[in-house]
């Protein structure tokens, strides 16, 4: 136990301390053996090598697996309903409660699952060097660079929500124009939030008055 994830839980929004409180103790559950740290900001926990971790936001909290794209998911708790072109970072996508979390058997599953990969020492597929970061412009990865909290949110994004901030950020036709948006791009990352979180609270909005 790491006394830092304690005094993270305690500084957490009332409505997420139960969440991670029961995240915590379900990975305790599951990997006896886990070792807690603290990376980025954020709690890790580590079972020969990274396995899982979570955050707490003002409005949501998240939470992810290290090897998500390598453990087996039949009920698509990671990410292919809620995370893949959705709204949040993170495999669960946005939790507000416990109600928004998966059965804490099946967590369990996917921890054990995850423990015997890195237990096996099967890596994540190395990505390829880097189509995907040699096409961001120089302006959003300077400033990741300077954020790590914002660096990682982003790592956690889909291709195609990072893909959203380098394209707003290239189509604009000034250097100080570019500069104000990965500025704006820094700020919102850090707490999460995907390039278009905007139009999501509307579609939300309006598909609600018309039930």
């Amino acid at each position: 136990m790491d006394k830092r994830i304690d005094d993270y839980i305690e500084k957490s929004p009332r409505f997420a301390q139960p969440v991670l409180i029961h995240l915590r103790r379900t990975v305790h559950k599951a990997c006896p053996m886990v070792e807690e740290t603290i990376k980025w900001g954020m709690p890790f926990f580590d079972y020969h090598g990274p396995m899982f971790s979570f955050a707490a936001f003002k409005q949501h909290c998240v939470a992810g697996f290290w090897k998500a794209k390598l453990l087996n998911d039949p009920k698509g708790h990671l990410g292919k309903r809620k995370n893949e072109g959705g709204e949040a970072m993170g495999n669960f996508g946005r939790i507000t409660s416990l109600a928004d979390l998966p059965a804490e058997k099946e967590i369990i599953q996917l921890i054990k699952a995850h423990m015997q990969l890195n237990k096996a020492g099967i890596k994540l597929p190395r990505k390829v060097k880097d189509s995907q970061s040699s096409a961001l412009p120089q302006e959003l990865l300077s400033a990741l660079s300077k954020n790590k909290t914002a660096q990682q949110n982003f790592s956690l994004f889909s291709f195609s929500q990072q893909r959203e901030y380098a394209d707003w950020i290239s189509e604009a036709k000034t250097l100080a124009t570019k500069n104000k948006r990965a500025t704006q791009a820094i700020e919102w990352i850090s707490v999460g939030k995907i390039r278009n979180w905007k139009y999501l609270k509307v579609a939300k909005s309006f598909k609600s008055g018309q039930k």
